[in-house]
């Protein structure tokens, strides 16, 4: 049983689709539980899989714990794996100890905190089973850092289906008639869900900088493509408007056609504050598309600076901006990089070695489990039985 809050489109909620989908039902039955509502992709998935729903109230609602803690034990769930950091870690944890669920893992896929929960996750290492890191870089931040007992995070890669991910010569004159975008105009676009973390202010102030430094050149006429929404949707059309972006920045909300969308960009460009290994990127280099991202997190293992992208540092508009521009005043280079990114995916980021991962996990952890147990119980029953 995977618990999370909810599954808007985003990396993590795409990242756990992919992973049902694929798991072997003969070893693994997954199951989800959004705390809160199902989102797009968890109705997607509602004729596919058991989703639960509904079970938190608001933040701070204690009846959330002999809810999911009932809902775990009535489903005779063997393994719980969390997803995210928050709520859904803590009463996800907390539940599985209450109802009995032999392992308890959790899945990060930041790096830091996200709020107050934190402290009180913390707490909760202790009848962890597991973490899971989704990458090297990020496995030795939650050992170093973080200081999670090394015995307990296991680094398994996030992977994307490089068979629906490709790139395609038409992709990019559909998405330009879609969106009514010049032929000859650039685009530049990201995945994400707009929430304040992914920091789409930098790329709109990226979008203004290029335009004003090239007011006579191609790079003027660059279109920005938002897929993904959000809370920060409203915050983000403000600040589009206060820059004078006009119909050069689209936001496409919610959107299950991205493998058709990020394969019709010039460049992929992330702005991220924290990531621990973002799949968007992934999906970008799958599709051939170079990525300019921000410095952050596992980044650097998928956007190898000069040869599947550019990396710059955080918060740094102008050099985002003059990465971006490169980019884009250079097709032949730009289309280097993004076949060399689809390789460097197909070699260590496949969604048939995550899941392999995942299975080989679960079961190896809740296989010595039961050993433990057993051997436990086969040592009462003899001295039991040793007993005048």
């Amino acid at each position: 049983m995977f618990v999370i809050t909810s599954m808007p489109v985003g990396g993590a909620e795409t990242l756990l689709v992919n992973l049902m989908r694929r798991m072997n039902p003969a070893n693994v039955i997954p199951e989800v539980v959004c705390l809160k509502e199902a989102g797009p992709l968890g109705d997607q998935i509602a004729s596919e899989f058991k989703v639960h729903t509904n079970l938190l109230a608001g933040k701070y609602d204690p009846r959330v714990l002999p809810r999911l803690a009932h809902l775990m034990h009535r489903r005779g769930v063997d393994v719980i794996v969390t997803v995210g950091a928050g709520d859904k870690m803590f009463w996800g944890r907390l539940a599985a100890k209450l109802a009995g669920v032999p392992v308890i893992t959790s899945a990060l896929h930041s790096t830091g905190w996200p709020d107050g929960v934190g402290r009180l996750n913390r707490q909760l290492t202790g009848i962890t089973d597991g973490f899971i890191a989704v990458a090297d870089s990020h496995g030795e931040f939650m050992t170093s850092f973080e200081g999670f007992p090394a015995e307990k995070v296991h680094v398994i890669r996030n992977g994307v289906d490089c068979e629906r991910f490709v790139p395609s010569s038409t992709a990019g004159q559909s998405l330009r008639q879609e969106l009514d975008i010049p032929a000859e105009a650039p685009i530049v676009g990201l995945v994400a869900a707009l929430r304040s973390e992914k920091n789409h202010t930098m790329l709109l102030e990226t979008a203004a900088l290029i335009r004003d430094q090239n007011p006579h050149s191609r790079l003027a006429q660059t279109h920005w493509v938002l897929i993904g929404d959000g809370p920060e949707r409203a915050g983000i059309e403000k600040r589009r408007d206060e820059l004078k972006l006009g119909n050069h920045v689209h936001l496409l909300g919610t959107r299950h056609d991205t493998p058709k969308l990020v394969a019709g960009l010039d460049v992929f460009a992330l702005t991220s504050l924290n990531e621990a290994s973002p799949v968007s990127i992934l999906e970008a280099l799958a599709c051939g598309v170079p990525v300019v991202a921000t410095d952050v997190g596992s980044i650097s293992e998928s956007v190898l600076e000069g040869r599947t992208g550019h990396l710059v540092a955080s918060e740094d508009v102008p050099a985002m901006a003059h990465a971006v521009s490169s980019l884009l005043g250079d097709p032949t280079s730009a289309r280097q990089m993004g076949q060399i990114g689809r390789q460097h995916v197909l070699a260590t980021g496949s969604l048939d070695s995550m899941v392999r991962g995942y299975e080989s996990l679960v079961t190896a952890l809740y296989d010595a489990k039961v050993d433990r147990v057993n051997a436990k119980s086969a040592a009462v029953a003899k001295v039991s039985s040793e007993t005048p």
